[in-house]
């Protein structure tokens, strides 16, 4: 499917940024240990000063910023307006928001989760999203027409490095794993896409051995990596020929540097280094 002509789009836009400011993605995970260990309070008004200082501190420094829905979520309706604000001023910042929160629906309800984070028109728009493809890749063709039509990216769970992954993962369709498979359906997305497509893949830094094709000419967001145990020769090894789409996310080793700024900005800009 070609990629929108009045809108950039998303692939175009994130090889800009990674050239800008380098591949690292960086996380906003306000779990409640991370905000004790700020000296804040697991309540709204700890959550917004965790979220904005966050922001105030990675623009200017990384490419991407990935807020976890989830820990906006916990805090109800107050915690989702937390999650907007966020959205809105970090993209107001210049950062490329990746929402992770991994929906996946069938029809008119997979289309308004669709609308409801990559349609211009919403309040809560952003850059990309992640997605789970388990009810069939053709259930995920409502995130994809709606990313077309707004300039937006869609990230696929395909290879994740969670214990139970290859429970599904690693079926077998055929003579093509399940992994395999969306990596084939994203291949052929991004397909005619230059500098690289909008549709990108959820691959673990820590799967071990990789043995699936991840050339997708897309991006691929890399978990897994910092303190979760992903090192960047583990990244080398397993992504080195595809080195100009990978994403390493990382969360925990830069948040720890919180609350101050300085010492964040700090932190962001060692990870960069250690990227180059």
């Amino acid at each position: 499917m070609a990629e929108g002509a009045d809108v950039t789009p998303f692939g175009a836009r994130l090889s800009e940024a990674v050239s800008a400011y380098g591949p690292l993605c960086a996380g906003i995970d306000p779990h409640a240990s991370l905000l004790a260990d700020w000296g804040l309070t697991d309540d709204v008004a700890g959550l917004e000063t965790f979220a904005s200082t966050v922001v105030e501190a990675l623009a200017g420094e990384v490419a991407v910023v990935k807020p976890q829905s989830a820990f906006f979520e916990r805090h109800g309706a107050a915690g989702v307006a937390v999650l907007e604000r966020t959205i809105q001023d970090a993209r107001a910042a210049g950062l490329l928001v990746l929402l992770d929160v991994k929906r996946g629906d069938i029809g008119s309800t997979a289309a308004a989760y669709a609308d409801a984070y990559l349609d211009a028109a919403s309040p809560m728009q952003v850059d990309a999203v992640t997605v789970s493809p388990y009810l069939g890749f053709g259930s995920l063709e409502p995130f994809l027409a709606t990313a077309e039509r707004n300039g937006g990216g869609v990230f696929v769970l395909a290879l994740t490095s969670n214990p139970e992954g290859p429970e599904v993962q690693h079926a077998r369709i055929g003579e093509r794993t399940v992994a395999g498979a969306m990596l084939d359906h994203l291949r052929e997305r991004n397909a005619e896409a230059s500098p690289q497509g909008s549709y990108g893949a959820v691959v673990g830094a820590t799967v071990g051995e990789l043995t699936e094709d991840v050339d997708i000419n897309g991006p691929l967001l890399i978990p897994g990596f910092g303190a979760q145990g992903g090192t960047v020769a583990d990244l080398r090894r397993l992504f080195g020929p595809v080195w100009e789409h990978v994403l390493p996310a990382s969360s925990r080793g830069i948040l720890a540097a919180g609350p101050d700024v300085a010492s964040l900005r700090r932190a962001a800009r060692a990870v960069r280094d250690e990227l180059a």
